[in-house]
This record gives C-alpha cells, structure tokens and sequence, in this order.
C-alpha cells in the first residue's frame, strides 16, 4: 500500500468569538449511530496470512476508475495484515447474515472466522463470500492516515454479484434487513 498526502480543502473562516462549541467524543458517536450504512465483512489473503472484520465505514469514491474506501483502525488485529497484503474484497453482507457480522466484528479466532461460511476467491486471492449481496475484490492504491484510522482507497478488479437484491444495515445500533418487495 502506498501512502500519498490527501490533498486539502481551502483554509476555513474561523469561527468568530465565542461561536466556536467542541463536539464531544461521545456526542459525535450517538450521532453517528443516526447514520445508516451497509454492513461489510472485508477480508485480505496473501503474504502476510488471512484476515478479516465488520465494518460499516466503507463507501463508493468514484467509478472511474471503479474506487472505494475502507477505514481501518491502526490498532485493531487485523491491520498488519492488511497493510502487507495490499489487497482486500469488500463483502456486503445480505438479509440474513447477521451472525456472520457478530463472529467477524468480535474476538473469534481468525480461522474460526472463515470457518463459519463459504468462501472462494476471485483476482486478488482475498476471501469472496458466497452468498454477500455484493462483493468488490480490490486492490489497496492509497491510504491516507486519519485520527485513529488509516482510510485506504481500494481499486476494485473484480465484481461479484449476489443472487437476491437484499441487504444488512447498521443504524442506532442494531441491524436491520432489507428485504427485496414482494412481486
């Protein structure tokens, strides 16, 4: 993974005097409760052995060429593996697989982990979910480092898509499917 500068916005008015309020840490995170967003298991496979985890931080950059981004904690387990690999497959889970959310976002040993599904693998090598609504095999083209995060910018080589148009989402902490309408 290469690192580049993200390149920055115009300088901001600074607030005026007294007009200027911090969002406290735990504020900011009931908020972002309020925001709904797919929920992903991104899984990596290569040199530096296979990993992966939930996140919900994922989201489309631009389809030209086909890019999105992933934020991963610098601290979680499984960073070394993907900062080696430099590869990953974005796997958007369905209705349904939200167990597979629990066991991939919580302590579960890593091979326990892909234990629990079916799994196949595309261009990359990484683990492609069998059954995920959709899933992006990517190549890792950037990373910018953010707070506590590291945002990497993923080139997808290959789609694979699902059979059914249903989804898992996460907001104000609890799941939710999406389920195709009834014909």
């Amino acid at each position: 993974m290469s690192s580049r500068p993200a390149s920055r916005l115009p300088e901001l008015i600074p607030a005026a005097p007294g007009e200027s309020k911090a969002v406290l840490r735990s504020e900011y995170r009931d908020a972002m409760a309020r925001l709904g967003a797919a929920v992903n298991i991104v899984t990596t496979a290569g040199a530096a052995g296979r990993a992966g985890f939930t996140a919900s931080a994922v989201c489309s950059v631009t389809d030209e060429p086909p890019t999105l981004l992933v934020c991963l904690n610098r601290n979680a387990s499984v960073y070394e593996a993907f900062k080696a690999n430099g590869v990953l497959c974005v796997n958007v889970l369905a209705a349904g697989q939200r167990a597979l959310s629990n066991t991939f976002g919580g302590k579960t040993p890593m091979d326990d982990r892909f234990a629990t599904a079916q799994w196949r693998s595309e261009v990359t090598g990484s683990p492609v979910l069998e059954g995920a609504a959709v899933s992006f095999d990517c190549r890792v083209v950037s990373v910018t480092g953010v707070g506590t995060h590291d945002v990497l910018f993923c080139e997808a080589v290959a789609i694979s898509l699902g059979e059914a148009a249903e989804g898992l989402i996460y907001f104000d902490r609890r799941y939710h499917e999406l389920l195709a309408p009834a014909a």
